[in-house]
């Protein structure tokens, strides 16, 4: 409380004398103004989280004082002191963005809870703007950890396409930060305040996708008991992201073509058409030319999303980012586990600069977490790495050869592919979507093999796709 200032500003000293006694006593810090202008003067110079005016002043009234204060100290809440005559001058005052007004002749305790609960407003702001500052540090530009030129390319084309409306196609392996990519457009952009909605394309059910992106009206299928309004609608105002692109069905690419084009959708089993105000980015792990030569995504669609492309380098190519991002992961992790690691040793920093990370930056992350779950002492030694880490690279390799009688290699290439969804299902503690996203395949396409290799019953599933 003592750090809690309050400006008094009254021209009668008798009033003046009264809050600031009174003020003092009850431990804030406590500035009067002996006038309009010289309050307007000492706002100059001094932030303050309340000021209390009296509305009836010479020269300088209080609504000067509150308007002063709102350009001043735009943060300080304001409340005016008003008598019986004047409460239309202080709801005037209220409209202009005073908090409250206090009308004379008033009693102590009801002044003292006045100002209570004005302070209590003014910790509330600031605690929002905090955690939007967070927010933003956690999300925008300040996120992306490296030096290599690929990567400073990166965020010089977030920080450029921000502030437009244009959509934005984002390319790159599983595990680069796509949906960390998304989230810096839209935290750097004019739509921070906005929602941000993030849909894996691939975790939804076919039948159910045109619903979920553009909203239905009840009774347009069976089970649709009331209205829903869908992404588009529920993303105004702000940004809505769309992972795994290419899973989307062709019949619903051309409805998500006109969204684009259109800014207008019509939901399923409606008959009107409905404006939508969302920005659009997409995502893919694909190679997206190869995407189109196949028929998985239109052509005509492909074009309408990739007016900014932004390609995610894989963290093999950027290796000089990696000891830049291994000491992040200590200090971000380490503060969430209660764990100080001062250093990491030069052959535990070997082997994080010469394995291939498949995984990309989510594998690094997961590798010091369990380095500092598992390790001793503040130095992370080589010996808190997984042993595939520490094998040499040409150990990671597949060993391939073809014997005298020759192989079958459909049966051949069937067991590698069951082994690699089993390794990536043991890494991932059975949960189906992050194993897809480290073999690189959509959730579809591993459903798929999972049946295909009767290996759904031999994992347990991990969260619903939709809770991932």
């Amino acid at each position: 409380m003592s750090k809690q200032r309050i400006l008094v500003v009254d021209d009668e000293r008798s009033m003046r004398d009264l809050l600031s006694i009174m003020l003092t006593q009850a431990g804030y810090n406590v500035a009067t103004a002996d006038g309009g202008e010289a309050a307007i003067e000492t706002l100059r110079q001094e932030g303050f989280d309340l000021v209390i005016t009296d509305l009836r002043m010479r020269k300088a009234d209080g609504l000067a004082v509150l308007s002063a204060a709102k350009e001043l100290s735009p943060q300080a809440v304001v409340l005016v002191v008003t008598a019986f005559a004047s409460t239309e001058t202080a709801v005037e005052a209220m409209k202009l963005g005073a908090y409250d007004y206090i009308t004379k002749p008033f009693k102590l305790d009801e002044i003292k809870l006045t100002i209570a609960n004005a302070l209590e407003r003014k910790r509330l702001q600031d605690e929002n703007i905090a955690l939007k500052e967070q927010l933003r540090k956690e999300r925008g530009l300040e996120n992306f950890i490296g030096k290599s030129r690929r990567l400073l390319d990166v965020v010089e084309t977030i920080r450029k396409s921000a502030d437009s409306f244009s959509t934005v196609m984002i390319t790159g392996e599983s595990g680069t930060g796509k949906e960390l990519v998304a989230r810096a457009i839209h935290q750097e952009s004019p739509r921070r305040n906005g929602p941000f909605l993030s849909v894996n394309c691939g975790a939804i059910p076919e039948g159910l996708m045109e619903s979920e992106l553009f909203g239905h009206v009840r009774g347009a299928f069976t089970g649709a008991v009331a209205n829903t309004i869908g992404l588009f609608s529920a993303g105004t105002g702000g940004t809505l992201f769309l992972d795994e692109i290419t899973e989307v069905p062709r019949a619903i690419q051309v409805k998500l073509l006109r969204a684009i084009q259109e800014r207008e959708i019509r939901r399923v089993g409606d008959t009107r058409d409905v404006k939508v105000d969302v920005r659009l980015i997409a995502a893919s792990n694909r190679d997206l030319a190869k995407a189109v030569a196949d028929g998985a995504l239109r052509e005509d669609l492909f074009y309408r999303l990739n007016v900014i492309p932004i390609h995610l380098p894989p963290l093999r190519e950027r290796r000089e980012d990696i000891p830049l991002l291994v000491a992040h992961f200590i200090q971000k992790i380490g503060a969430e586990l209660g764990k100080i690691v001062r250093s990491v040793s030069p052959e535990a920093l070997a082997v994080f600069e010469t394995y291939h990370w498949p995984g990309n930056i989510r594998e690094l992350e997961n590798v010091v977490e369990r380095a500092l779950v598992l390790g001793q002492g503040e130095v992370l030694d080589v010996d808190a790495l997984p042993p595939n880490l520490r094998r040499p690279h040409d150990a990671q390799d597949i060993q391939l050869e073809i014997t005298e009688g020759g192989l079958d290699l459909e049966a051949t290439l069937d067991r590698i592919e069951q082994r690699y969804i089993q390794l990536a299902l043991e890494r991932t503690g059975g949960v189906q979507t992050r194993a897809a996203e480290l073999l690189r395949v959509s959730f579809r396409q591993f459903r798929y093999k999972l049946q295909k290799h009767s290996l759904r019953g031999s994992f347990p599933r991990g969260p619903r796709a939709d809770e991932q």
